[in-house]
Formats: structure tokens, C-alpha cells, sequence
């Protein structure tokens, strides 16, 4: 298909002077978002509104999915002082809400589980007020490194799904949709109190049908929150893009799932897992 964009797909050239603030920010506590290490089409729009989404333990992922930017290989050890330099920076921006996401580190016993928890407390520590979020891998289905993390009590704990179980061998290898979906569902059963939330991509070459059943799948293991977003190609050498979602299947996507149940629904060509975050949280109070 052609590589050129529809006219719903332009973003407006973001200011590079806010850019470079904040990644001086970021760049002077040895931080990492997956707003740069992913090529997010958002990240002049967050960086302006100064938030961004942090990436802990590294910004090199273990893991092969064609469609992600984020470099692949072997990870370096952790850093001791990343979680108190997370919560710096969360101090300074004075942030309401905060998302923190990893590469997966299947390379490390517990997946990162520990180091999720240790930034969750540092933030608690400097910024309580703040609520927290969290972007977590499947932990290769280990039910005690995901408990390690519910038992830290983060508001959300967000897990993406991202495809079709049908496209799971092409875009996700080393991933399986049935445990993505067993992670959400323990994650409740854990603690009932901890909003739930999960992503999908789309334009990877899937069915409407297929995207309603995994929305559907999502509402029984009681997912509270609705991510769906325009797939890109990060690179001619990535998964490539199938075809451009209109905004209108985007609104009817929304109204879908709201009908199905789910709490908050962002859907739209730019809209990514940290879309709006706050404004999900904001919407179902504990």
C-alpha cells in the first residue's frame, strides 16, 4: 500500500524549544520515556504540557515485536538510583498523574517486578498526592512478580493486549494473548480496588469483527479501561502498516465499547496507552 499518510494522520511540527527543555530534564537524571525511545507521534503535545511517560530499566528490550521502535538485545543491569530519579522528576513537574512503563526484561528473575516497586514508593515518598500508573510487561505469567507490583497499590495497572490473537505470531512472537488477558483478570483478583487498563492497535491487517471480540474478551476479565489507536510503522524494516482506520470507525469503536461497559474509551488515530491517562483515572473515583 502507499507509505502516504491521509489527511487525519498530520500532526503539527511541535515546538523544539519545548522539546529540548524537557528532554534536558529527562537527560539530567540518566531518565528515559517512551515518548523518544518509541518515535511517539504525541510526544511534542505531552513534552509541551510537561508530562511524559517514563521507561524504566533501560530503553533495550529483550523481546522481538515487529512493531515496536524501542531497540532490542540484551539489557544492562538495573540502575539503583532510577526509581529516586523517576520520583525527581515527578517532583519538578509537579505531575497529578504518572505513568511508568519498562521494556520487558525477561533476562531478570522477576521481570523488573522489584524495580517497579521500589519507583512506585519513591514516588509515594516525594509526591503522594500523585497517582500512579503503570505499564507493565506479562512477566512471562509469573504470578508472583505481578503480585509483587498489585501489592504496591498503584492506582492503575495498565497491561496492552495490542493485537489480534491472529497476528500475535507476526507482531508479538514471544508474547501470548491468553496470558496477556489471565494477567488483567489477576490483577482484580488480587485487588478489586486497582483500575485495570489495556491498548490495541490497529491497521495491522485485522478484522472488525476480530477487534470487537478481543474488546469484548477484555470486559470479561473486567478491564475498566479502553485504549485503540492508528498503528505506524516506525521504519520500512517494521511491521507494516495494512490499511488506514478512519476517524469515523474510531467513534464507533468509542461508542462500542462504552455500550460494552468499559469505564473510559480513547479512541482515535493518535491516541496511544498514556493517551489522556489522567482523564481515565479522574473519570471512575475509587
Amino acid at each position: 500500500m502507499s507509505s502516504k499518510h491521509p489527511g487525519w494522520m498530520i500532526k503539527k511540527t511541535p515546538s523544539t524549544s519545548i522539546i529540548a527543555e524537557m528532554s534536558v530534564l529527562i537527560d539530567g537524571l540518566s531518565l528515559h520515556t517512551v515518548c523518544q525511545s518509541a518515535l511517539c507521534p504525541n510526544l511534542g503535545e505531552c513534552f509541551s504540557h510537561q508530562t511524559a511517560t517514563f521507561l524504566i530499566m533501560g530503553n533495550i528490550c529483550t523481546r522481538n515485536c515487529s512493531f515496536c521502535a524501542i531497540n532490542k538485545g540484551k539489557g544492562f543491569a538495573l540502575d539503583p538510583d532510577e526509581p529516586w530519579n523517576v520520583a525527581r522528576a515527578v517532583s519538578k513537574l509537579k505531575l497529578h498523574h504518572v505513568v511508568v512503563t519498562s521494556v520487558t526484561r525477561d533476562d531478570l528473575p522477576d521481570g523488573g517486578a522489584t524495580h517497579f516497586t521500589r519507583t512506585i514508593n519513591a514516588i509515594r515518598q516525594t509526591s503522594p498526592q500523585a497517582t500512579i500508573e503503570v505499564l507493565i510487561p506479562d512477566f512471562k505469567g509469573s504470578l508472583e512478580a505481578l503480585k509483587t507490583v498489585v501489592d504496591s497499590s498503584p492506582e492503575v495497572v495498565n497491561h496492552n493486549v495490542e493485537t489480534v490473537p491472529r497476528l500475535y505470531s507476526e507482531v508479538r512472537p514471544k508474547a501470548d494473548y491468553h496470558r496477556s488477558l489471565n494477567l488483567l483478570r489477576t490483577v482484580k483478583s488480587l485487588n478489586r480496588n486497582i483500575l485495570t487498563k489495556s491498548g490495541l492497535m490497529v491497521g495491522l491487517g485485522e478484522e472488525h469483527d476480530e477487534i470487537v471480540n478481543v474488546m469484548e474478551e477484555l470486559r470479561t476479565v473486567q478491564c475498566d479501561f479502553l485504549t485503540i489507536g492508528q498503528y505506524l510503522a516506525p521504519s520500512p524494516k517494521h511491521y507494516p502498516v495494512a490499511r488506514y482506520v478512519t476517524p469515523q470507525e474510531f467513534e464507533e469503536y468509542k461508542s462500542l465499547g462504552e455500550r460494552m461497559g468499559f469505564s473510559y474509551v480513547a479512541s482515535g488515530p493518535f491516541v496511544r496507552s498514556s493517551f489522556r491517562a489522567a482523564e481515565m483515572v479522574a473519570s471512575k473515583p475509587h
